[in-house]
């Protein structure tokens, strides 16, 4: 919840995010718990600094196929973006501007095949009725 508070107030985070339709349609906890993750997803996705874009299944294979990864940008200009991606054991932090840079251009690739945020909204909207 603290980390959600980032999103408003003084100073929010700015998030772009693209997530996959299988994870928007697995259902974890129950319907009535699966509509509400969608509901505060649906409210996150009409902040200002927020873009998120939905990876629908008819995308087919995707540059980022291989697991979830977030990228940590910073306003300074010196510095560079860190990765942190998950893996079955551990997470794993790539602090090499090269590395970080083709993370960067992977979700550029995806984000590309993602539908656009109106259409991801719509599609989440979608999915929650349909639980």
């Amino acid at each position: 919840m603290r980390r959600q508070d980032r999103l408003v107030g003084e100073r929010p985070l700015e998030v772009y995010a693209v997530v996959w339709e299988a994870a928007l349609r697995q259902l974890i906890g129950g319907s009535s718990t699966m509509r509400g993750q969608l509901g505060r997803l649906l409210e996150v996705a009409a902040l200002e600094r927020v873009r998120l874009q939905v990876l629908p299944f008819h995308a087919g294979g995707h540059p980022c196929i291989t697991g979830p990864f977030t990228i940590l940008s910073f306003n300074e200009t010196e510095a560079m973006d860190v990765v942190q991606a998950d893996t079955i054991a551990s997470s794993v932090w790539v602090e090499d501007e090269a590395a970080s840079s083709e993370y960067g251009d992977l979700f550029d690739r995806t984000a590309r095949r993602s539908l656009a945020q109106r259409d991801s909204i719509q599609l989440i909207e979608a999915i929650r009725r349909e639980i």
